[in-house]
């Protein structure tokens, strides 16, 4: 199947929100897929000098998570300021089971960000993804 559709399948990790502190997604499960790419989506940022780091987490059991090294990273995990807000994308190339988005730190006075992140997964061993 040559279509983009029937080669993807996009799970939220971190529901929509406004965030103001730090924020663990839920773990996506890869199985059965060869790939995956975190996308945060950030919307309006506010407060005085916000700063907001976005981290892609992994674990073999979806319990406990740590962070991806970034040799297993394609891109920098973004630290989100009133500059850069919008979809900010970090593929993944390791091999744990579990994959999350997570809001790691948070700086500034009274920061607010909106935001929610999904996991999209690639090269499913069977197709269609869905």
């Amino acid at each position: 199947m040559r279509d983009l559709k029937s080669n993807i399948k996009r799970v939220p990790t971190l529901a929509p929100q406004s965030a103001n502190a730090a924020l663990n997604g839920a773990g996506v499960d890869r199985a059965g897929f060869e790939s995956a790419v975190v996308s945060f989506n950030c919307g309006a940022i506010g407060g005085t000098s916000p700063s907001f780091t976005l981290e892609v987490q992994e674990s073999d059991d979806n319990a406990t998570f740590t962070a991806v090294a970034d040799k297993d990273l394609q891109g920098a995990e973004p630290v989100v300021t009133t500059n850069n807000a919008g979809a900010l994308s970090v593929g993944y190339a390791g091999y744990k089971r579990y994959v999350r988005g997570v809001v790691k730190t948070v700086a500034g006075t009274s920061p607010t960000l909106l935001i929610e992140a999904s996991v999209i997964l690639g090269h499913p061993r069977s197709r269609p993804a869905a």
